[in-house]
């Protein structure tokens, strides 16, 4: 069975975006692979190394959430990225041969520097970053890593690794990891932007039914369209449609483009549609939430935990015999 890996950093609670856009793609994935899922708590500091008090806490949080949504230890094997040291030592010994070059060219690190001016994350910890994630992904000889389109550059610069590695020691050792792309388009937050706790326009899995409403009745609709009694265009102009698409069926789907389009739907009567849908989506997640919280969840994730170490210490193992540092 081939072997997949994906992580997620715990900077906070998690929101519909990552619902869908992430969560519900590991539930299936957990059903075809061997996947590994971690809570990468390391990756967290290189943007909130001034407070990292919060990582801890948020890091069991998002354990929780996981097995509230149905992510399965009997199925995946879960684990806490600090947990496992022999990240950092191959994060050690994969920068040794990493060109800076191949890190500075990296256009998330460009990005990230202009958008977060109110964080200095001009550091070594940031630009080196990829170089982490890259030991992340190697140290289990993932063969697969779930992505948006939007970090496709990290898994090449992975692959480059693993190709310098394997070209510089004579080794087929590294396997180069294929990108599995979501097909899930851009979840929209309130105001169109992408869904982002950041920029307050998120639907939080853990806000309540009252919570929700308010929210998606501040959704922005079609704006050529003051009257109900105006024709729509939903496909076109209207920024909740986007999460139209994703809560509904396909036939619901149809039903509300064609009241929009004869103006036989309103936007105010469709928003409440939309939020008791969305309240239909998250419930079984709030009661299932509630039940982990009282399950003895700190076993569960050591024993993700072990089984992740016996994979990545023998990785290094064999990483420090064909590198002839044999202790």
């Amino acid at each position: 069975m081939e072997r997949v890996l994906s992580g997620m950093r715990p900077t906070g609670r998690l929101h519909l975006g990552h619902f869908f856009g992430v969560l519900k793609i590991w539930l299936e994935l957990q059903e075809k692979y061997e996947c590994f899922f971690f809570i990468a708590d390391w990756h967290a500091l290189t943007t909130e190394y001034e407070s990292p008090f919060n990582i801890s806490n948020y890091s069991k949080e998002l354990f929780l959430d996981w097995l509230a949504v149905g992510i399965s230890p009997e199925k995946s094997t879960i684990f806490l990225q600090s947990a496992v040291k022999e990240h950092a030592e191959l994060y050690l010994l994969l920068g040794m041969i990493t060109p800076t070059s191949w890190l500075e060219r990296n256009p998330t690190y460009k990005d990230m520097i202009k958008n977060l001016q109110n964080k200095d994350i001009a550091t070594y910890g940031f630009l080196g970053y990829p170089v982490l994630q890259a030991a992340d992904i190697l140290i289990y000889k993932a063969n697969k890593v779930p992505v948006g389109v939007d970090q496709v550059p990290h898994l090449e610069l992975t692959r480059e690794i693993a190709r310098r590695f394997n070209y510089l020691y004579g080794i087929e050792f590294f396997p180069e990891p294929q990108a599995l792309l979501s097909s899930v388009p851009k979840v929209p937050g309130i105001d169109g932007r992408k869904m982002s706790k950041s920029y307050g326009n998120a639907i939080m899995l853990s806000d309540s039914p009252d919570e929700v409403v308010k929210k998606v009745r501040a959704y922005v609709t079609d704006i050529e369209r003051p009257r109900k009694s105006d024709p729509g265009d939903p496909e076109n102009r209207c920024v909740a449609f986007n999460l139209i698409k994703l809560v509904f069926s396909d036939e619901e789907v149809r039903d509300i483009i064609e009241g929009c389009k004869k103006a036989q739907l309103g936007c105010v009567e469709c928003k409440k549609k939309l939020a008791l849908k969305v309240i239909d989506v998250l419930t079984p997640f709030w009661e299932r939430r509630k039940e982990v919280e009282n399950t003895d969840w700190k076993s569960l994730l050591e024993k993700g935990i072990t089984k992740a170490k016996e994979v990545a210490e023998e990785t290094l193992k064999e990483v420090r015999k064909i590198l002839n540092f044999p202790y």
